[in-house]
C-alpha cells in the first residue's frame, strides 16, 4: 500500500469532511488515523509519504519545507475549495494539486438559484411585509414580475456563476453575464447576453455576485453601480463581503426599501454589532452557509478520493489546479 497522510490544521475538519471516505481511503492507502499538522515537522518522519489528504485548516507550506518533509508526494487532494495560499508551492516542486473546488461549488449554485427564484416573486420582502399587514403585502405583491421573463444578472461565470447559468436556462428568464472570459459565440450558445457591470446593475431584476476573489475584485460593486439599482430589485451576494462598498448598500437600502439585499457573506464578517445590516427589514443575512454545510462536507472528500483513483490509474483527472488557473479562479 501507498503511504498517504491526513493533514491539516485543523483535525475536526478533517474529521467531519473525510467520515464518510475514511473507510475506503484505509482500503486503498496505508494513512491511518491520526491527523497530522505542520507543527509535525520535525516530530515526525514524512519522507515515505506519496499523497496527501487535507481540507479546511491546510496550512501553507514553503517549497523548502516541502522539499525537506515531503520529498517523495505526488500529488495533495484538497477537500475543499479554494488552493491560494499554498497551492503554487506545492506545483512549484512538481507536486500535483486537486481541488474539489466544483464538488463545494454545487450547493452554493444551489443557494444562488433558489434565492434568484424567490427573490422573483418579492419573496424576501413580502414575508415580513405580510407579519406587517396582509393587505398591504397583496398590494406589493403586485410590484413584482415572477420568473416569467424577469432580467438576471450573473457576476462572473467561473465554477459557480457558470452552473447558476446552467441551472437557470430552463426557466424562461433574461439572464445578463458580467464575465472577461467568455466569447461571444459561448453567450449565444448558452443564450445569454454579455453585459458591462453598470448595464446590469441598472437593467436587472436580481442580481447574483459570483466573481473570483483577487484583487482586481475588491470593491468592484461600487457606489456608482449600486445607486443604480432598480426598484424593487434584488442583490444577493455568495462572492465576498470585500466585494461590495458595504456603506453604499447600506445608504441605498435605507433611502430605497423596495430594494432587497441577500447577503450570506459581508465585510467584515460577521458584520459589527452595531451594523445596520441587522436591522434594516429588506436585509437578509445568513452566516455564511451557501457553501458546503452538514452532509454536504462529504461530497468534497468523495470527489478527491475518485480523483485519486483516478491519477494512480493513470486517468484523465478532472480537478487538477494548474498554476495558470490559479491567475483567475477564487
Amino acid at each position: 500500500m501507498k503511504k498517504a497522510i491526513l493533514f491539516s490544521d485543523d483535525a475536526s475538519s478533517v474529521q467531519r469532511v473525510y467520515r464518510e471516505s475514511v473507510a475506503e481511503l484505509k482500503s486503498r492507502y496505508d494513512i491511518g488515523d491520526k491527523v497530522y499538522c505542520k507543527a509535525d515537522f520535525d516530530k515526525i518522519d514524512f519522507s515515505d509519504v506519496e499523497y496527501v489528504f487535507s481540507t479546511w485548516g491546510m496550512p501553507a507550506v514553503s517549497e523548502e519545507e516541502i522539499k525537506r518533509y515531503f520529498p517523495r508526494v505526488k500529488a495533495l487532494f484538497y477537500a475543499a475549495g479554494s488552493v491560494q495560499w499554498f497551492a503554487r508551492q506545492f506545483i512549484n516542486c512538481n507536486v500535483k494539486v486537486f481541488s474539489a473546488w466544483q464538488a463545494n461549488a454545487i450547493p452554493v449554485v444551489e443557494y444562488a438559484v433558489s434565492q434568484i427564484l424567490l427573490a422573483n416573486k418579492g419573496y424576501f420582502q413580502l414575508a415580513w411585509r405580510t407579519k406587517r399587514s396582509y393587505d398591504e403585502a397583496r398590494r406589493f405583491a403586485a410590484c413584482y414580475k415572477g420568473n416569467y421573463g424577469a432580467k438576471i444578472g450573473i457576476l462572473g461565470d467561473g465554477a459557480i456563476g457558470s452552473q447558476v447559468i446552467e441551472r437557470l436556462r430552463e426557466y424562461k428568464l433574461q439572464i445578463y453575464v458580467y464575465s472577461i472570459t467568455m466569447s461571444e459565440e459561448r453567450a449565444k450558445e448558452l443564450g445569454v447576453k454579455l453585459a458591462s457591470l453598470k448595464e446590469i446593475f441598472t437593467e436587472c431584476d436580481v442580481i447574483s455576485n459570483h466573481l473570483a476573489n483577487n484583487e482586481q475584485t475588491k470593491g468592484i460593486i461600487c457606489k456608482e453601480l449600486i445607486d443604480g439599482l432598480k426598484d424593487y430589485s434584488t442583490f444577493i451576494n455568495t462572492g465576498r463581503g470585500a466585494q461590495v462598498d458595504e456603506n453604499a448598500l447600506i445608504e441605498k437600502l435605507t433611502q430605497n426599501p423596495t430594494i432587497t439585499a441577500v447577503l450570506d457573506v459581508t465585510f467584515p464578517e460577521p458584520p459589527k454589532e452595531d451594523s445596520p445590516l441587522y436591522l434594516l427589514p429588506n436585509v437578509v443575512l445568513t452566516p455564511h452557509i451557501a457553501g458546503s454545510s452538514g452532509n454536504e462536507v462529504c461530497r468534497m472528500a468523495e470527489y478527491m478520493l475518485e480523483e485519486a483513483k483516478r491519477f494512480e490509474n493513470g486517468e484523465k483527472t478532472r480537478f487538477e489546479v494548474t498554476r495558470e488557473m490559479l491567475e483567475t479562479m477564487a
